[in-house]
């Protein structure tokens, strides 16, 4: 259909005409190899169409240029705004939106509108900012299950500000394997945070039994968090713990005897101010005195140094092959050496803070040797 037939018989033609007529002369923009003059025309014929008071007419406009590179990008931008049955095409498929375009989209646009851009093949950092920090919640788990959007580290830590109390939020983020260390353990807070609030857990517990097994459980799993995060991740996690005030003597204290040496270097490169070469060495062979050193600097209290000395020793000898012990004998050792009266047995309770962090922690590994020897004789 030529320009000149279309906007002779415009006036008079029917819903259906005008659809297949504007689906012909998009179709001839994108395929045809049209003079400069008569391309612009049609370009210009195309532009009128938008302001068809039928919606099917701009969704043939919409069907025909949602796959092209080569369609006007005003039209594609124009269907984008428009209602969303039209809308739908462009956002979904269209490579001609730019990001500021579908950020203005995410902002100007329905829920609806908000989920299909976070559903694209692509979504860039920016637009999965502008979806987390004012899209609706549909929105946000559609983004979290494109696995191809791409999402910064600041975005996820604005997510669980804003949507961390969602449970479906809190499900899809567990599995979410480009979340970063410290927002994993946020999401751990969040989590347990609302396990203790839940009815059954509150009448079956109480109120201060439920908070107490809860904040042993979120350092549980900050300590498995540890295992599993990169040390180039391990400054960040460190400050945020920092920051949360869970980096703690206590925290440190479990951190060594869980043989999590690495990540303690990190906190002490953090606290002391010297730099990573410098602990490391210390931490590989320094001897008991330049340690204590490195733990003044670091501000940890003179009870922690002689048990941390000991730990430390301890799992340089794992680490050379010297010795072939776990966490459990060398929480023992640390004990021997807080209570040296406790050789062989252990220790009664005592108030020493120390002591009694020490104990439970003796405790725990023997009930997770237990578990482990267990599973194993029953995978045997």
């Amino acid at each position: 259909m030529s320009v000149q037939h279309y906007l002779k018989m415009i006036d008079n033609a029917s819903v259906a005409q005008r659809c297949h007529a504007a689906a012909a002369l998009a179709h001839m923009y994108l395929q045809s190899d049209l003079e400069f003059d008569e391309r612009c025309s049609t370009e210009a014929v195309l532009t009128l169409l938008l302001d068809d008071p039928s919606p099917k007419v701009r969704l043939a406009l919409a069907e025909a240029f949602s796959t092209s590179a080569h369609a006007p990008v005003h039209i594609v931008a124009s269907l984008a705004r428009d209602q969303i049955e039209i809308a739908t095409y462009m956002l979904g498929r269209s490579t001609l939106l730019s990001d500021s375009d579908l950020v203005d989209c995410v902002a100007s646009g329905s829920g609806e509108a908000q989920r299909i851009i976070a559903a694209r093949a692509r979504v860039s950092y920016a637009v999965s900012a502008a979806i987390i920090e004012i899209g609706e919640t549909a929105a946000v788990l559609e983004l979290l299950s494109n696995t191809q959007a791409q999402i910064a580290d600041i975005s996820y830590r604005r997510l669980i500000e804003r949507l961390g109390h969602v449970a479906e939020v809190r499900a899809l983020l567990v599995d979410d394997e480009r979340l970063p260390s410290d927002c994993r353990h946020s999401l751990a807070i969040h989590i347990a945070e609302a396990l203790c609030q839940m009815d059954m857990v509150m009448a079956l517990m109480g109120e201060r039994r439920a908070k107490r097994v809860t904040q042993e459980a979120c350092v549980k799993a900050s300590i498995s968090l540890v295992a599993a995060t990169p040390a180039e991740e391990y400054p960040a996690l460190i400050e945020h713990l920092q920051l949360r005030g869970d980096l703690t003597t206590a925290f440190v204290i479990r951190i060594v005897a869980a043989g999590k040496v690495d990540f303690f270097g990190a906190i002490l490169v953090g606290l002391s101010g010297y730099n990573l070469a410098r602990v490391r060495s210390l931490l590989i062979d320094g001897r008991a005195t330049a340690l204590g050193a490195l733990l003044s600097a670091a501000g940890l209290p003179d009870s922690t140094h002689r048990p941390l000395v000991v730990a430390l020793q301890a799992w340089r000898g794992v680490a050379s092959g010297k010795l072939m012990i776990g966490a459990q004998e060398v929480i023992r050792r640390m004990i021997e050496h807080v209570a040296p009266e406790s050789y062989g047995a252990l220790p009664a309770p005592a108030n020493d803070d120390m002591l009694s962090l020490l104990k439970r922690l003796y405790l725990d590994a023997i009930r997770d040797n237990a578990r482990d020897h267990a599973l194993a004789i029953a995978a045997a």
